[in-house]
């Protein structure tokens, strides 16, 4: 797998380089914001993942990997000190797919990096389902990953289609939030909870639809299917 790693601190690239070599990776070291940014105009997805430090000397991290997740779909994954909820929900808000708080395990990182990959490889429509979902004024293209609204393009996340689009799925079905935690985050993981808030208000922003995703109380999340 071809690694992008994005990381200022030479002494910390090369050593982490070293370690993902040995386990297979094609490692490509960028120091900077722009750097990172560079490497992924002539690639585009041809990189796996993104391992992603925030503390970067040009740019904030976080306006990186808003940037990354306009130009590809690559998986990205942020490695950083800041250990807060709040840093953690607004990483992967902006696309972000894992979070990592250093100082890390190396064998964590490693799974991180392959669950990852797993995830983004099995994100394929499957057999047997609707390949385009149309929900009123909605229209989702589960192949290209696309959704329109009265025909203007909605830019959206990675996991905020696929949120959406499980939820348009069953339309009018209650999808409790360990189920949806499950099917789009795959994980259990705590903080998840307050990240699945985050991505139905910003969903309900993005489409100007406010009604469309309903809170269930205690239990979880429906999609009510516009009319016209």
């Amino acid at each position: 797998m071809r690694l992008l790693l994005v990381e200022d601190d030479n002494h910390v690239a090369a050593a982490l380089s070293a370690v993902l070599a040995r386990h297979g990776f094609d490692v490509t070291h960028a120091r900077s914001g722009e750097e990172a940014l560079q490497a992924l105009v002539p690639e585009g997805d041809c990189f796996g993942v993104v391992l992603l430090d925030l503390g970067l000397p040009d740019q904030d991290g976080y306006e990186v990997c808003g940037k990354i997740r306009k130009r590809t779909s690559t998986p990205v994954i942020m490695v950083t000190a800041r250990s807060d909820v709040r840093s953690r929900i607004h990483g992967l808000n902006l696309g972000a797919d894992d979070y990592v708080v250093k100082p890390y395990d190396t064998g964590e990182l490693l799974a991180r990096i392959h669950a990852v990959s797993r995830r983004t490889s099995h994100e394929d429509t499957p057999s047997g389902i609707e390949t385009e979902l149309r929900l009123g004024p909605v229209h989702i293209e589960l192949p290209t990953r696309r959704v329109s609204v009265d025909g203007s393009v909605v830019q959206l996340t990675r996991k905020e289609f696929d949120l959406l689009a499980l939820l348009a799925q069953r339309p009018g079905v209650v999808f409790r939030r360990e189920q949806i935690i499950s099917e789009v985050w795959r994980t259990s993981w705590e903080g998840t909870g307050r990240t699945l808030e985050v991505h139905v208000a910003s969903l309900r922003a993005k489409l100007r639809m406010p009604a469309l995703i309903e809170t269930v109380r205690g239990v979880g999340y429906r999609l009510v299917a516009p009319a016209g």
